[in-house]
């Protein structure tokens, strides 16, 4: 089969906005505790001593200059830290994470966006539910009657520090897709301007099994990129990384990790401790992989040290950053989209998706699998299967069987102007590592 290498338009890549206006400040209750600044450079041990179950190490002195000169921060909190074991809120959990996230931005400087966990947990018990439920029709029931529970909680927290609450509800389809990416983009970074604190969490009530993030820890470091932080807080109910089992003696807790070879040899639990939320430590070094690769550093921690954390000290571990920003809705369109189908690519066409960074035309598939329709994200396979580059089709599947292989000009002769168009546009489309 011949394969059309025409040259794509050297149409203008479409970018969002980036104006970012500083929220007005907030002043505090007078107790809440000040955050330190940082003066010293980050050190470069890999580990640290770690510490008996349950006694907390003492922090040290500031050491993390990143951490304490970001002016927009996304801090994440999972299930286990905001709830008890049987479901439920634990307001005294809420307010403490709360006092610190309050005294963070009270001086008007910095911004922060909370990646909250917890909707599906706090509706367990109200419904008479013991343990989190396995099937999606009751874990979305229980998230409709928790989501209000949490934000309620929340709204009534951060009030005793005069500061608004904005619940923003996200799905993949809403960040995967060019106009939902962009009004999530506006709202969230309206909310920022207008001095309220963003609250975000999947939403679980209406998203499917297809199309959920599936844990709040990507979420969170796919809205880090998405709102052009500065720093990603990521607490747990564990102290950062170790380099084993953290309950048992002799382990170490990692200090700073430089890039994925220095975890290489780290075997990575996946279950939680409380048995209420859906990631673990797996999810947490993936998240701080997403994002450091997007240039964004990150720390891992128990939110029992949030404060310490976000001072710029040394607890937990601290992910470098490993890459640059890459265009803001591709990021999401790697690490958030659930292919629908696939696409197969002729020897030419992989070529010139992977090297030339062109757009996919009609002359370059061989096939089509799936049921898709037009603005699904889709797979590009090479003639092996091996996914290549993923990216958002402009057909329906039914549409592209008659197209395979045949020119672009071909095609709006016999079909239409509507067919004179890429099969996959370069700007929505990502080659995969």
């Amino acid at each position: 089969m011949a394969t059309e290498m025409a040259t794509v338009q050297q149409d203008t890549n479409r970018q969002d906005a980036t104006a970012q206006t500083p929220p007005a400040p907030t002043p505090p209750p007078a107790s809440a505790t000040p955050a330190s600044s940082a003066s010293e450079s980050v050190p470069s041990a890999s580990s640290a001593s770690g510490s008996p179950a349950g006694v907390p190490a003492v922090a040290a002195s500031v050491a993390r200059p990143f951490v304490t000169e970001a002016r927009r921060i996304v801090v994440k909190v999972g299930s286990s830290s905001l709830t008890t074991a049987a479901g439920g809120l634990d307001a005294d959990r809420v307010d403490a994470l709360v006092d610190v996230l309050a005294k963070v931005r009270s001086g008007g400087e910095k911004e922060i966006v909370l990646v909250s966990s917890g909707a599906i947990a706090a509706g367990l018990a109200p419904l008479g539910l013991t343990r989190r439920p396995k099937d999606l029709a009751r874990q979305q029931a229980a998230a409709s009657v928790g989501q209000g529970l949490l934000v309620a909680r929340y709204t009534a927290s951060f009030a005793r520090y005069g500061v608004r609450v904005g619940q923003v509800l996200l799905t993949t389809d809403d960040t995967s897709r060019r106009a939902h990416y962009r009004n999530a983009y506006r709202t969230l970074d309206q909310l920022l301007a207008m001095g309220a604190l963003p609250v975000v969490n999947e939403n679980d009530t209406v998203a499917t099994d297809e199309i959920r993030f599936g844990d709040n820890d990507r979420l969170a470091a796919l809205v880090a990129h998405l709102v052009r932080a500065d720093l990603l807080v990521l607490l747990s109910d564990v102290d950062g990384l170790y380099d084993g089992d953290p309950a048992k003696p002799g382990t170490s807790r990692i200090a700073e990790v430089g890039g994925p070879q220095d975890i290489a040899h780290v075997e990575i639990g996946s279950a939680g401790k409380a048995g209420v939320g859906t990631g673990g430590m797996v999810t947490k070094v993936e998240a701080a992989r997403i994002a450091a690769a997007a240039g964004i550093p990150v720390v891992l921690t128990s939110a029992s040290r949030a404060a310490d954390a976000l001072a710029g000290r040394d607890t937990g571990t601290y992910f470098q950053r490993t890459g640059r920003r890459s265009a803001d809705r591709l990021l999401w369109l790697a690490h958030a989209s659930t292919p629908q189908g696939s696409l197969a690519l002729d020897e030419g066409a992989v070529r010139a998706v992977t090297e030339g960074k062109k757009s996919l035309l009609a002359a370059g598939v061989t096939g089509v699998e799936g049921d898709f329709v037009a603005g699904d994200p889709v797979e590009l396979r090479d003639s092996t299967g091996r996914a290549v580059a993923r990216g958002l089709v402009n057909f329906d599947a039914k549409e592209l069987p008659r197209m395979l292989g045949r020119s672009t000009p071909a095609l709006a002769r016999e079909l239409g102007p509507e067919y004179e168009r890429e099969v996959v546009h370069r700007d929505d489309l990502v080659v995969l590592g």
